[in-house]
């Protein structure tokens, strides 16, 4: 052998040669079974190779690659591993000058079959398997960084390398070992990483995927989705949570959005598969943005601390770069309308049927299990975006809820009936309070903008105490901007405010022009939630958190004095014998204005209103307990048969309160206006009953109570004539309704006054738009004219000589 090397060092353009003949002696000798020449034959083609490391090498290397090709082409599993050694020793030799040539379609395929070899005896297939994963490493390791081998990242050779790979991962018998998603995965049982298939596929896996460049990661992930759907591996799914585990932690932090992108086309792909499956492909995308989403914040981090990056701003390069945002929240919420639909349908065919199998209970459970992973996984995801990107996502989830009575695109309810929409919106509300959840906006009006504000507040006079209960949640996100939520859960009297420890800032020029702007809304929708029929404990919860949040956040002394006149409104409402309210409604409303007014007073620091307030709580511990939140939310809560308004001491006045802050800063006298919510459309537009019934059923009402005609005709007399003539009544009149719009100018607040005639102004808008809608049409043209019947738009052909031109176009 030395005297072989010397002269193949020493005539190194006979190496050829060398490699021909040796090629053919191991031939001869693999063909004769004479194993002991093979072995000797490809010792000295290693010696060789790794000795002569000059340009000449190239057709010996072809000789070399000949004899490993002969040696993987035999039954004998000894031949099979030689031959795998061998190759992986000329593997790791790094080459000066790339080859044109070469190809290795043969040693992927050949190693990617014995990496799935099925030999009875398991030391013998465990050392087969082994070596075709030592194989598949070397192939990737001698292609992958050579321009000219990058036909390896093509789909013919992907799908066979990642499956081969994912196999034996998933055949191992360690595979409930812990930390099975860590890069740092050790060997456990005190087995050699080498000799263990799965340890040893699942780091050729890493660092295959490890060295997979920006156009080649949709060919890498996909084989991984495909061996999943063959071995059914979506249910359960650890070992598909595993697998995504260990891409997300492998390939390179600004190719993450490349694998969301592929599992999100997979979720298309399965949207009429079962349940379960559908729920674990979201699992997986769950887990892969959360990595996703840390893998940010590591980068942002690493930029904050870098001297050299100090001037440029500090984004995630990694999430948000790939697919639109909108686009995958947009799928995120097609596949929950999409399980909310297959929900229902399951359960009106069971009543149909009417039999409660319990299949279909178990596929409802099930989609439940879908909905709830789209939730958290639109949560994740919005929760980890940049404030201005997940303001946008907001304003896009809100665009989907469907509101009664206004147009939307997004959401046919009428297919879906009254069950369904509430379902869709209760998960799109869930998905808002995920998003929200954490949100902190310098300014309320980038927040909450109109076109987000009003739905949200449409859906909150839904006549559904679990519909606003998330609405108020909602809020409770976006306005908490101190995290100070958690010290006011629970309606009570606090006794000392101070001790909570509350976080507040001054409040900023921007926040008091949103609550000029859109103050009047909340506290109309305040009243309004207050005296819904089916209110329960959490409802009046979490008023009186938005109250208190409202106090704390966007609470100047204007805003404090508007807060007390809806107090004492709420007090008026609760005590008034107008409004059809139960007894326990009444009783809540009152615990409320109790326990708001309790906190506020100590808020602002007020001693005169302090006292006020604590008096009258005083006096209701002993006398009528049943007005505090404490007595009137427990359980078996003794309630009067009436409320004796009369009893000035048990609540509330405001006149002691306009005097209490009479004092600089407060503007007391408007606590001597009282508070008048304006009803307006869009209250009668979100209620059960749409704004057209309620129409049409005064319109019956009207024509059924009007007599006869016969009796409406009346002798016409000098004296009808002349009370005809005579103006002076309608005089009066006209008199008495200048005097009272004079006085509501003067005396009524400014924002009030505004919103009526807005909603006047609306009106009109709406009354004219309708008319030219109705009037103008557009010309005809020869083509055709468009007619739309029953939903259809049908082209009717128009004769040129049959059309009629003004005067002035012919000539």
């Amino acid at each position: 052998m030395e005297k072989l090397t010397f002269y193949a060092v020493s005539a190194p353009e006979k190496l050829d040669r060398i490699g021909a003949y040796l090629a053919e002696r191991l031939s001869r000798d693999v063909v004769r079974h004479r194993y002991g020449n093979v072995v000797i034959a490809m010792e000295a083609l290693d010696q060789l190779l790794m000795a002569c490391h000059s340009q000449s090498i190239k057709p010996f290397v072809e000789s070399f690659l000949h004899m490993v090709a002969k040696l993987l082409e035999s039954r004998e599993p000894d031949l099979q591993v030689l031959g795998t050694n061998s190759f992986v020793k000329f593997a790791n030799i790094e080459e000066d000058t790339p080859s044109y040539h070469r190809r290795y379609d043969f040693f992927v395929s050949q190693f990617s079959a014995m990496c799935h070899s099925t030999h009875e005896d398991l030391d013998t297939r465990n050392r087969i398997r082994v070596a075709g994963i030592k194989g598949l490493q070397g192939v990737v390791r001698k292609t992958v960084n050579d321009e000219l081998q990058a036909i390896i990242w093509e789909p013919q050779h992907m799908d066979k390398l990642i499956p081969s790979m994912l196999f034996n991962m998933q055949d191992g018998d360690d595979m409930d070992r812990a930390g099975v998603g860590h890069p740092s995965t050790p060997c456990v049982s005190g087995q050699d990483c080498d000799e263990n298939p799965s340890t040893l596929a699942e780091s050729c896996f890493r660092e295959l995927l490890g060295r997979a460049a920006y156009g080649n990661m949709n060919n890498a992930v996909k084989p991984v989705l495909v061996h999943l759907d063959n071995h059914n591996l979506w249910e359960p799914n650890e070992f598909a949570v595993s697998c995504f585990r260990i891409i997300m932690y492998s390939i390179q932090a600004q190719h993450s959005h490349h694998v969301i992108q592929q599992v999100l086309g997979h979720l298309d792909t399965h949207s009429k598969n079962t349940p379960r499956v559908r729920a674990g492909i979201v699992q997986v995308l769950l887990e892969t943005v959360a990595i996703a989403a840390k893998g940010s914040v590591g980068t942002i981090q690493e930029c904050r601390a870098g001297d050299a990056l100090e001037s440029e701003p500090a984004t995630p390069p990694n999430l948000w770069l790939g697919p639109t945002v909108l686009e995958v929240f947009n799928t995120l919420l097609k596949h929950l309308r999409m399980s909310v639909d297959l929900e229902l349908g399951e359960s009106s065919r069971r009543n149909s049927a009417c039999s409660a199998s319990s299949a279909g209970r178990a596929k409802e459970s099930d989609e439940r299990i879908v909905q709830n992973a789209i939730i958290q996984t639109i949560g994740f995801f919005g929760g980890n975006l940049p404030d201005y990107q997940r303001a946008e996502v907001m304003m896009f989830i809100m665009g989907k809820v469907p509101v009664y009575g206004t147009p939307c695109h997004t959401l046919d309810t009428v297919k879906i009936g009254h069950q369904g929409t509430k379902r869709i919106q209760t998960m799109l509300l869930s998905s808002l309070i995920m998003v929200t959840s954490g949100f902190k906006s310098k300014s309320m009006s980038a927040a909450l903008p109109s076109p987000f504000l009003d739905p949200l507040f449409s859906i909150s006079l839904m006549e559904d105490s679990e519909l606003r209960q998330l609405v108020l949640e909602i809020l409770h996100n976006i306005i908490d901007r101190h995290d100070n939520r958690a010290k006011l859960r629970g309606i009570r009297i606090i006794p000392n405010v101070a001790a909570l420890k509350i976080k507040r800032e001054k409040i900023s020029k921007q926040d008091v022009a949103f609550m000029k702007k859109h103050g009047q809304q909340l506290y109309r929708h305040i009243y309004l939630g207050c005296k819904e029929d089916d209110n329960v404990h959490k409802n009046f919860e979490l008023l009186f958190t938005t109250l208190a949040v409202l106090t704390i956040e966007l609470a100047n002394e204007d805003v404090v004095v508007e807060l007390v006149r809806l107090a004492v409104a709420l007090q008026d409402m609760a005590l008034s014998t107008e409004e059809n309210l139960s007894m326990w409604l009444r009783c809540g409303v009152l615990a409320l204005v109790a326990a708001y007014l309790n906190f506020l007073s100590q808020m602002i620091a007020n001693t005169t209103f302090c006292q006020h307030v604590s008096k009258v709580i005083e006096l209701r511990n002993m006398d009528a307990p049943y007005l505090l939140p404490e007595h009137v939310f427990r359980d078996k809560c003794s309630l009067p048969d009436s409320l004796d308004k009369d009893d000035a001491a048990l609540f509330f006045q405001s006149a002691d309160m306009a005097d209490s802050l009479a004092g600089p800063g407060y503007n007391a006298d408007r606590l001597n206006v009282p508070y008048v919510p304006q009803v307006t459309d869009e209250e009668r537009l979100t209620r059960r009953k749409s704004f057209v019934d309620t129409i049409s059923l005064q319109v019956d009402i009207l024509a059924s109570s009007l007599p006869d005609k016969s009796l409406l005709a009346e002798e016409i007399t000098f004296e009808t004539l002349k009370k005809a003539i005579d103006t002076s009544v309608l005089e009066d009149q006209e008199r008495e309704r200048r005097r009272q719009v004079m006085e509501k100018f003067q005396k009524a607040p400014f924002e009030e006054i505004a919103a009526h005639c807005e909603s006047k102004a609306n009106m009109l808008h709406e009354r004219l738009a309708h008319i030219f809608e109705l009037t103008i049409r557009p010309p005809p043209s020869p083509s055709g004219v468009v007619s739309v019947s029953s939903g259809h738009a049908q082209h009717q052909s128009v004769p040129i000589y049959e059309m009629k031109f003004p005067d002035l176009c012919v000539y």
